[in-house]
């Protein structure tokens, strides 16, 4: 592969827990592979990914002081960080929600060609509350999104003529790898899985337990396993005690190493509000475990091919998501088939083929 000889620059929020954040790990592992000279800032400490690169670690000023005067501190670090590196490219994957630092950041901070990744689909998250302004920001900027639908939705909503859509990358080599290291004490049977981060505005899990409370897996002895820590953790258990799920539903903490869990699952459970690309779908199907999913805004739609490597379900509707569940364990020939095609459906998210697309969005500056 033709190879590019030049200095980027990704600017990611940290590069410890979150998708956004695995994402951004992969990235600099793949602009390494097209021989880029990769640095990595971050906005806040913590590394949970393998990322390839210099590390510049902001958020370890932001702990010295996150007064007003500090954060402008950070900024001038950071402005002086950028000159005297001379890149060539920046690729930022930050959230760009705040006003006054989103105007600093593109107008005076960035001076060299900058690309723009969108990971969210609510634009409360991925741009300011202004309109008007992410629109004076962004017009004329160049702009990736993980997924068309994401990317259709910002270019109508703020004018946006230099968008389009780059899906996350996987080292699918890598998660089954991860997949077969041993775990010890979870002798808990037959279990359906949740992982991620307990968030219930944006994971919606109070569904998940309803629909698992009224499906017919309990009576088959069928646990579900929820993996993740998260602001409402004891939200959800408090939640599932309320259902007398205390024995049937089973909570483990965050892993840095999830797969091994995801591997022993007879299917994923998805029940966001939305999502940006939804990176644990790809993830399981690579392990050969099937998923369900909501049929949120914008990812599972993208990846889950309906019947084919798993099911799309509406949105809220927690007997229909049940009715699914009970299906997949029930109508064995429904399950075999979404298992056998797992692996093979997700070959177009591959390190391989997201680093080409790289390639060639690159070589069009």
């Amino acid at each position: 592969m033709e190879t590019f000889k030049k200095k980027i620059c990704i600017v990611c929020t940290s590069l410890d827990y979150g998708g956004a954040e695995r994402a951004s790990a992969t990235q600099s592992i793949i602009f390494h592979k097209l021989g880029f000279d990769v640095y990595v800032v971050t906005v806040n400490s913590g590394v949970a990914y393998h990322y390839e690169g210099s590390h510049f670690d902001l958020g370890a000023l932001k702990n010295e002081s996150d007064s007003s005067l500090g954060r402008i501190k950070r900024l001038l670090a950071f402005k002086k960080f950028l000159n005297r590196n001379k890149f060539d490219f920046i690729v930022d994957n930050r959230p760009r929600n705040q006003v006054y630092r989103e105007f600093i950041i593109t107008k005076f901070i960035y001076n060299l060609p900058t690309i723009y990744v969108i990971h969210s689909f609510e634009e409360s998250l991925a741009f300011t509350k202004y309109k008007w302004l992410n629109t004076f920001l962004y017009r004329n900027k160049a702009m990736v999104c993980v997924s068309k639908i994401g990317a259709d939705k910002f270019k109508n909503l703020y004018n946006l003529n230099k968008i389009t859509t780059i899906y996350n990358a996987f080292d699918f080599d890598e998660i089954i790898k991860q997949s077969n290291e041993e775990i010890s004490n979870l002798n808990i049977g037959d279990y359906i899985i949740f992982y991620g981060r307990i968030h219930d505005k944006s994971k919606n899990l109070k569904l998940l337990l309803d629909a698992y409370n009224i499906s017919r897996l309990r009576d088959r002895h069928i646990k579900l396993l929820i993996l993740g820590d998260g602001p409402d953790l004891d939200l959800i258990q408090s939640y599932s005690n309320e259902l007398h799920l205390q024995n049937d539903v089973v909570f483990k903490a965050f892993s840095k190493n999830p797969f091994p869990y995801v591997k022993q699952a007879k299917f994923l459970v998805l029940t966001s509000r939305s999502e940006g690309f939804a990176m644990v779908i790809p993830e399981s199907l690579s392990l050969g475990v099937p998923v369900i999913s909501v049929d949120c805004k914008a990812g599972p739609k993208e990846i889950i091919i309906n019947g084919y490597n798993g099911f799309l379900v509406k949105n809220y509707d927690k007997v229909a998501l049940a009715e699914e569940m009970n299906g997949f364990i029930e109508e064995t020939d429904r399950y075999i088939n979404c298992k056998h095609n797992t692996v093979k459906s997700i070959n177009k998210f591959s390190l391989n083929e997201i680093s080409n697309e790289w390639k060639t969005y690159f070589s069009k500056f």
